[in-house]
C-alpha cells in the first residue's frame, strides 16, 4: 500500500480540497501517514493570499531538497492556489518537484501520479487564465470535483465543510483569488443538498458552507433562481444536522431575506463573518471593494435590527497602498463603532498578478504597517473581552470538538480532560470533561473569560432550553 503525506495551509477551501484529494487517492490504494519521510507521495496544498503563506511553502520545499536527492523515487507535489499562480516558477525554484496542480485540476492528481510513476517526468495541470479562452471554457477549467469526501481529513468526524460556490468575480485590487480560483460559480442546489445528506449520514452534526463570497450564491436553472436563503431553508430540513454556518460574506449581499433566514431557522448559527477591510472610502475605492463605509454601516444596522444577538466578525488590511494616518484612524474608529466579536487583521503584502501590484506603489513602510496592526489588534482584543464579559454566569450550548490545545501538549491525562468546543456564535469555550463527551452538545456555565476564550463547567443537572444562551 502506497503512503500519502499531505500538508495544508490557507483557508477552509484548502482544507476541503485536501479532503477531496485524499478521498480520491484512497480509492487508488493510498494510505494517509503523518510522517513525511515515510510517504511515497508528498503533497503541499498551498495558499497565495499572503506572501507569508507562499514563503512557508517554498521554505518547506527547500528543506526537502536533500531528502529528494537521497530518495529519487519519492514524488513531491505542489497543489492549490500557489501552484495555479506560479505554475512553472515552482519547478524553477524547486527543480526536484514532480507535480504542480491548480485547485481547478485536483481531480487529475491520480492520473498524473500514475504518469510520473511510469516515467513520464514532471507533470503540471493548471486552469485557464481569465483571458485564455471563452467564458465557458474558463469556467469548466476551474470546476472542482465534489463530492468525494474523507472523514479522516475533517476538523472532527462530526464537523465538515461543504462547498456551495467556487471562484470570485469581485476582482479586489489586492487579491489573487479571481485568478487562482477562477470565475464565480454556484453549485446546483440539488448537488449541495445531496452532499449534505451524505455528510449527515456519516455522522456530521455541523456543516459550514463555503464560498469566496458565500452570500453572493446564486444558481439559476429552469427559470428559477436559488439564493443562499433558499438553500439554508432546504438544508435546515435534513435530519441529523444540528448546526449550519456559512463563510465568508460580502457586505453588499447581506440581504434582508438572508438575515431573516438566520433569524428564523434555529439550526443556522447567528455568526456572520463580513470583511470590511478599511474604514476609509478612498482606500475602499482603491481596493475596488464595491461598497462604501456608509454601505457597511447600513448593513450593520440591518444585522442589529433583524438578528440582534448575532456575532459579527471582520477582516482588515492595514498599510494598503497610499493609506495615510488619517485613513487608518477611520478604520480604527469603524472597529470601535461596530464592536466586532473578532477581527482578522493583516499587514498589506503585494501579490504578483493583482492590479494593486501593477498600478500602485506599496509605499507604507513596514514599521508603520506593524504599528497600525498592533494598535488595531489591541483595540479589537479590548472589545472582544468586553463582549465576552457579558457571558459571565450564563449557560451556553457547546458542541464539544475535542481536547484543548493545552491538553494536546500535555498528552493523556486520565479520565478528566480539558476540552474545547464552540457556541452557536462561534465563541471558543474551554472546560473539563471526559472523552465520551466529544461530539456532544452540552450546556456549559461560564465563570471566566478572556478576549478569545470562555471558560466554564459542564452543567450536570437538567437545564431547560430557556436557560441556554444563544452564545
Amino acid at each position: 500500500m502506497k503512503k500519502l503525506y499531505i500538508e495544508t495551509v490557507g483557508c477552509q477551501m484548502n482544507v476541503l480540497d485536501s479532503e477531496m484529494v485524499v478521498a480520491s487517492l484512497r480509492r487508488e490504494g493510498y494510505e494517509l501517514t503523518a510522517e513525511l519521510t515515510a510517504a511515497d507521495t508528498i503533497l503541499f496544498n498551498t495558499c497565495s493570499v499572503r506572501e507569508q503563506a507562499e514563503n512557508k511553502t517554498y521554505s518547506a520545499l527547500g528543506r526537502l531538497r536533500k531528502f529528494k536527492r537521497e530518495n529519487p523515487g519519492k514524488i513531491v507535489g505542489v497543489m492549490g492556489c500557489m501552484a495555479q499562480k506560479d505554475q512553472r516558477l515552482v519547478f524553477e525554484r524547486a527543480p526536484f518537484v514532480d507535480l504542480v496542480v491548480g485547485p481547478g485540476q485536483l481531480q487529475r492528481i491520480p492520473d498524473l501520479l500514475r504518469e510520473i510513476e511510469s516515467g513520464g517526468g514532471p507533470q503540471m495541470a493548471v486552469s485557464l487564465g481569465r483571458r485564455e479562452g471563452s467564458a465557458d471554457e474558463i469556467r469548466r477549467s476551474h470546476e472542482t470535483f465534489d463530492p468525494l469526501r474523507d472523514p479522516a481529513m475533517r476538523p472532527t468526524p462530526f464537523q465538515a465543510f461543504l462547498r456551495i460556490q467556487i471562484g470570485c468575480d469581485k476582482f479586489c485590487t489586492y487579491c489573487v483569488v479571481p485568478m487562482t480560483r477562477g470565475p464565480e460559480q454556484g453549485r446546483p442546489p440539488a448537488e449541495i443538498i445531496a452532499e449534505a445528506r451524505t455528510l449527515a449520514d456519516q455522522g456530521c452534526v455541523e456543516i459550514t458552507l463555503l464560498g469566496q463570497t458565500v452570500n453572493s450564491y446564486r444558481h439559476r436553472s429552469e427559470g428559477r433562481t436559488t439564493r443562499l436563503s433558499d438553500l439554508l431553508g432546504s438544508l435546515h430540513e435534513i435530519d441529523g444536522l444540528r448546526r449550519i454556518k456559512f463563510v465568508t460574506n460580502y457586505p453588499k449581499d447581506m440581504t434582508r431575506d438572508l438575515l431573516e433566514a438566520v433569524r428564523d431557522l434555529p439550526k443556522v448559527s447567528p455568526y456572520l463573518h463580513v470583511p470590511a477591510q478599511s474604514g476609509s472610502n478612498r482606500i475602499l475605492e482603491r481596493m475596488k471593494r464595491g461598497y462604501t463605509v456608509e454601505d457597511y454601516r447600513e448593513m450593520m444596522a440591518r444585522i442589529r435590527e433583524l438578528v440582534p444577538d448575532a456575532a459579527v466578525t471582520s477582516d482588515f488590511i492595514v498599510g494598503f497602498c497610499g493609506e495615510t494616518d488619517a485613513e487608518f484612524a477611520l478604520t480604527y474608529d469603524l472597529v470601535a463603532e461596530c464592536r466586532f466579536k473578532n477581527s482578522f487583521i493583516f499587514k498589506y503584502s503585494e501579490r504578483t498578478g493583482t492590479k494593486a501590484a501593477e498600478l500602485m506603489p506599496d509605499d507604507v513602510p513596514y514599521d508603520v504597517k506593524q504599528w497600525r496592526n498592533n494598535e488595531l489588534l489591541q483595540l479589537q482584543n479590548r472589545i472582544a473581552e468586553e463582549l465576552n464579559q457579558e457571558f459571565l454566569a450564563r449557560t451556553v450550548e457547546v458542541l464539544v470538538e475535542g481536547p484543548s490545545d493545552w491538553q494536546k501538549r500535555q498528552g493523556a491525562a486520565g479520565p478528566v480532560l480539558q476540552l474545547t468546543g464552540r457556541t452557536p456564535c462561534d465563541r471558543i469555550v474551554v472546560f473539563d470533561g471526559t472523552e465520551r463527551q466529544i461530539g456532544q452538545f452540552l450546556p456549559v456555565a461560564i465563570y471566566e473569560v478572556s478576549a478569545h476564550t470562555l471558560f466554564g463547567a459542564v452543567v450536570t443537572h437538567e437545564v431547560g432550553p430557556e436557560l441556554l444562551s444563544i452564545g
